[in-house]
């Protein structure tokens, strides 16, 4: 009958919709299953860094994904731009008290399945080499920086050289 009026089809699917208590949108996986406790900065001065690295292990899903929000560090498995990371389930999750991580690098060298170096550079001036597959932390560099107030490297945010990595730290 609702085709004999030349009006539209009742059955149609809606991706989004408007009624009076709100707007409702159909959400992709990687959307809803975003972790919960990513907080808001509506002056943007919370820098997000992603970093990747192939671990070529036996399943078939070498490829690693590391980034960062706020004062948390996240290290997860990546499957590629189609399918969405799992991200109720990281492989490491790492919150950071009196400063913020605002970058990171992967050793790509010596990474394997079994372990992954990480260089993270830190707001207050620090340096940490942490393993996120094994959850160590090997070192921390220019920490009197918390101690003392006095820096090695000027009291400013670390940006990370690929060439720092690789000379012996």
């Amino acid at each position: 009958m609702a085709a004999e009026g030349g009006g539209k089809e009742m059955n149609e699917i809606k991706s989004q919709f408007s009624t009076r208590e709100g707007a409702y949108k159909l959400l992709t996986h990687s959307e809803y299953s975003r972790p919960n406790r990513v907080p808001f900065n509506s002056q943007g001065s919370n820098p997000v860094r992603v970093s990747f690295v192939n671990v070529n292990d036996q399943s078939g899903n070498g490829e690693r994904i590391c980034f960062n929000v706020g004062r948390e560090l996240y290290f997860y498995i990546y499957k590629g731009v189609r399918k969405a990371a799992d991200l109720s389930k990281p492989i490491d999750k790492r919150i950071y008290k009196g400063t913020q991580p605002t970058c990171h690098d992967f050793n790509h060298l010596t990474a394997t399945a079994e372990s992954v170096s990480l260089l993270v550079g830190f707001s207050a001036g620090q340096v940490q080499l942490i393993d996120p597959i094994k959850k160590e932390t090997s070192k921390l560099f220019n920490e009197e920086v918390s101690v003392s107030g006095l820096s090695l490297l000027h009291k400013s945010n670390i940006s990370l050289q690929v060439n720092l990595y690789f000379c012996g730290l």
